[in-house]
């Protein structure tokens, strides 16, 4: 497959980037081998929005993004998806590869909020955002390198 000067954007964690609330990456072979035919855009929304790295962990309930303390992080996790948003459109991105279940860039199943791991159907408000202003969504569970 010959490379493209195609745009998308990548959670950084899925790069390897220590950037989740563990203060973690995860890295994803599969994800960094779309190197070969992308310029692919690390992004972390919720460092974007000015969370710091550990932090607590966050699930969405009703649309709000709280910890298990009850603290409220939405103004936060709106701001990374804004964020998040406008490099997206300054870099022309068409397509995100985003991780799974997490509660900015879930896509189709997110943590129900009661963080004991069960799922439910939903997006993380980063994926959301993006979705609705017309930029396809993976999550690196469907991501496929093509020969």
């Amino acid at each position: 497959m010959e490379k493209t000067n195609n745009n998308i954007l990548v959670s950084a964690c899925l790069l390897g980037i220590d950037c989740r609330y563990c203060g973690t990456g995860l890295f994803n072979e599969t994800v960094y081998k779309l190197k070969e035919n992308y310029n692919l855009i690390p992004v972390c929304p919720e460092q974007l929005g000015g969370l710091t790295t550990p932090r607590n962990p966050v699930e969405l309930v009703k649309g709000q993004a709280v910890d298990q303390n009850q603290n409220d992080f939405t103004a936060q996790f709106d701001k990374g998806a804004a964020e998040t948003l406008k490099i997206a459109k300054l870099l022309d991105c068409k397509m995100a590869v985003l991780k799974s279940n997490s509660p900015s860039c879930g896509y189709g199943k997110i943590y129900d909020g009661t963080f004991q791991g069960n799922l439910i159907d939903g997006n993380g408000k980063t994926a959301d955002l993006l979705a609705e202003n017309g930029i396809k969504i993976i999550t690196e569970k469907e991501c496929k390198q093509k020969d």
